[in-house]
């Protein structure tokens, strides 16, 4: 990130939004220091406090600020939308590196408990990251009968205890759903899907699935015994690590000990006293945030600028991006004018925008996030991406405000650049 309109804490210059959530959001961020490209997690303390979460997040004043590592690969869900179900190799390279993952929370008394292809990323390398963790469970969160009780989780990859609602082991919960997503990586599709939520518990329930043809007779075993309907006799972590099928080409994970960490930093940012040289100094300058190359080149997937702009639809994605020629103030108003007629209420903040939609759809209301970045001088990147709601929605909304944003497209040699997800 290179020129004005950025925001700087401490040592990092923050840069263009990559995912956000009701309580938090994340950004692209450069350690100026060390050149060290960085996620950092922002948390808003006053929305924290409204919803009475103050028990499971503190702070000493009104943000809090977590550096992550910056995962360029996309998300597990993005490799299947694009190429479909993928060889037994390949699908049990994944799947070892997500139990050799979700063993690891385990050892140490965390619970994921929303394991799905899209909170499982990809590096660069092709090494999987679990991630998303805001609906896992800790050990204090296990009752006297030793079990979790809250339901929650994708109704797809759920366990049949977690839905009956009568306590669950979250281990075995956790295993079940990574089941389903070995199922989804060899089959291309779910085991369990049905549009109507009472008759997919059901079918959960009862296991009631069937394993495609392609599948080796040992992957099938092996399936079969996690996802086991009963969870006192569904197969245990362990003993997946040791059956035959898993163990094939396997290389058992290897994490950095924290037992030397030093949480003397941490302890102070979470101090209430508040003492001035515990905080970070934010600044900034208003202008367009300008994308160097090498942040333009972060933007496409895997670092692979062929996927920047594309000219066809073809993958659902949930973010989407177009070029334009026109001053970014006036790129802004041209998108709030074409969204408000399809019943978006508009909220406006510089050089991002925030569309909310009034009417509720398959998943809840349909948000998006819009911002434009300067990529040169005369020439700018508007970004769309999904923030709440239907993927497909987003996808549909894109379609129809396409036709209103036309004359703000930049079109290169007849075509427009860029108009299509990406």
């Amino acid at each position: 990130m290179s020129g004005g309109g950025r925001l700087k804490v401490g040592r990092y210059e923050l840069g263009r939004t990559l995912g956000e959530g009701t309580f938090a959001k994340v950004k692209f961020a450069r350690n100026v220091e060390l050149g060290e490209n960085v996620a950092i997690k922002i948390i808003d303390k006053d929305k924290i406090l409204r919803h009475e979460m103050i028990g499971q997040v503190m702070a000493s004043k009104t943000k809090i600020y977590i550096v992550l590592e910056f995962v360029t690969g996309g998300e597990l869900f993005d490799r299947i939308a694009r190429h479909g179900k993928m060889k037994e190799d390949e699908a049990r390279k994944y799947f070892q590196q997500l139990i050799d993952a979700v063993d690891y929370c385990h050892s140490r008394g965390v619970f994921h408990r929303d394991l799905k292809p899209e909170n499982l990323l990809l590096d660069s390398s092709g090494v999987l990251k679990v991630s998303d963790f805001g609906l896992s469970a800790l050990p204090q969160q296990v009752r006297e009968d030793g079990l979790l009780h809250t339901t929650c989780g994708t109704p797809n990859y759920v366990a049949p205890e977690v839905i009956n609602n009568k306590g669950y082991d979250g281990a075995k919960a956790d295993l079940w759903s990574c089941g389903v997503i070995l199922f989804v990586l060899m089959a291309g599709y779910l085991p369990f899907e049905e549009s109507n939520l009472m008759t997919l518990y059901k079918k959960i329930t009862k296991a009631d699935f069937t394993l495609p043809s392609w599948f080796s007779s040992s992957a099938k075993k092996l399936i079969k015994r996690i996802l086991d309907p009963n969870p006192s006799t569904r197969i245990t972590i362990p003993e997946v690590i040791e059956n035959e099928w898993f163990r094939k080409g396997y290389k058992p994970a290897s994490f950095e000990s924290s037992d030397d960490t030093n949480l003397d930093d941490v302890h102070a940012i979470f101090d209430e006293s508040g003492e001035p040289e515990n905080l970070v100094v934010e600044t900034r300058e208003e202008r367009p945030m300008i994308m160097n190359a090498f942040q333009l080149i972060s933007t496409s997937q895997g670092l692979n600028l062929s996927t920047l702009f594309e000219k066809e639809m073809g993958i659902v994605k949930r973010e989407t991006r177009f070029t334009s020629k026109c001053p970014a103030n006036e790129i802004i108003a041209k998108i709030e004018e074409a969204a408000m007629p399809l019943g978006f209420n508009v909220k406006k903040d510089k050089y991002k925008m925030k569309l909310h939609g009034s009417k509720s759809g398959r998943k809840g209301h349909l948000s998006i996030a819009t911002e434009v970045f300067e990529v040169a001088p005369s020439l700018c990147m508007v970004e769309l991406r999904k923030s709440g709601g239907d993927t497909l929605e987003f996808h549909k909304f894109y379609k129809n405000i396409s036709t209103g944003l036309k004359d703000i497209v930049w079109k290169s040699g007849g075509e427009a650049e860029g108009t299509s997800g990406s």
